[in-house]
């Protein structure tokens, strides 16, 4: 069929609940029970197909599916022949390499003529290579953190989340080589059809995204600060400002980034704002 998506998604995991909660808030209805390996959307020409995570770029390659969310990591290392067409923000990780804790370690260059255990032989390999070291890559499959404890590697490389796995197997890290994000992968094949179902799909992740980085806020202040109020809320044109029953009093309506609503909001109460709502926004058209 080539009036459809059919996009992969891991089939369990945090990714998977990640990627699922972000194509619902899209607005794509779908029914994911237990054990489907296929979902077809109610409300959008889409299907989601659940894999697992390391096949989803081979499938996407191939064309069998039109887009995959995977993680990055994921992406580079199988290095298969697909575009990454948006960053998820979310699922986010680093590829790091660790050694027996304790041991000294100055840089990169101490991993000169020592063996490395990891599943990411591609993103390792490339690494050392672009800084000069020749050391010998031992590709496992799992456990890796378990390598240097049986004299399989003297350190290892593998993704890190909270650091707290190389830790309970007595390893520190010491090296960042790669950062991660869930992203989405798209097929290099995609009809005229396909690519205009992937933009509509874009522009409502794009408006899902948007209002997560920012809030609605509304405030009471009165008539003569709402110049300085305003200064602090640029909205998305300007701030909405209306009159109160109350004489010489105003309210401001506006949005705000997440980012620069912390340092802003003590400036906007010292201006003389007060009753300030910070509302949630559900989507956001820019």
């Amino acid at each position: 069929m080539t009036d459809i998506l059919r996009i992969a998604v891991q089939k369990s995991g945090r990714l998977s609940d990640d990627s699922l909660k972000l194509i619902k808030e899209c607005g794509i209805r779908f029914d994911n029970g237990a054990g489907k390996l296929r979902a077809p959307a109610a409300n959008f020409p889409a299907e989601i197909l659940f894999l697992r995570d390391d096949d989803i770029p081979g499938y996407v390659e191939d064309g069998v599916a039109h887009l995959g969310i995977v993680g990055e990591n994921v992406a580079v290392e199988t290095g298969r022949a697909v575009e990454t067409v948006h960053r998820l923000g979310f699922s986010k990780c680093r590829l790091s390499i660790g050694i027996p804790r304790g041991e000294p370690y100055e840089s990169i260059k101490d991993l000169d003529g020592k063996s490395i255990a990891t599943s990411y032989p591609r993103i390792l390999g490339k690494y050392l290579q672009e800084n000069g070291v020749d050391a010998q890559i031992h590709e496992i499959s799992g456990s890796v953190e378990i390598a240097p404890s049986i004299g399989l590697a003297e350190a290892v490389c593998d993704i890190v989340s909270s650091g707290s796995t190389l830790l309970s197997n007595g390893l520190q890290e010491v090296e960042t080589i790669f950062r991660s994000e869930a992203v989405m992968i798209a097929s290099r094949n995609l009809t005229p059809a396909q690519q205009s179902l992937l933009d509509q799909l874009l522009f409502r992740i794009n408006s899902v995204q948007a209002a997560k980085n920012h809030k609605y806020i509304l405030l009471n202040c009165p008539t003569g600060s709402v110049e300085e109020v305003s200064r602090y809320l640029p909205g998305m044109r300007s701030p909405t400002v209306m009159p109160l029953a109350s004489e010489g009093w105003c309210s401001v309506h506006s949005v705000i980034n997440e980012n620069d609503f912390w340092e802003n909001i003590e400036k906007i109460r010292l201006a003389g704002a007060e009753g300030i709502l910070v509302i949630p926004i559900e989507k956001m058209i820019l």
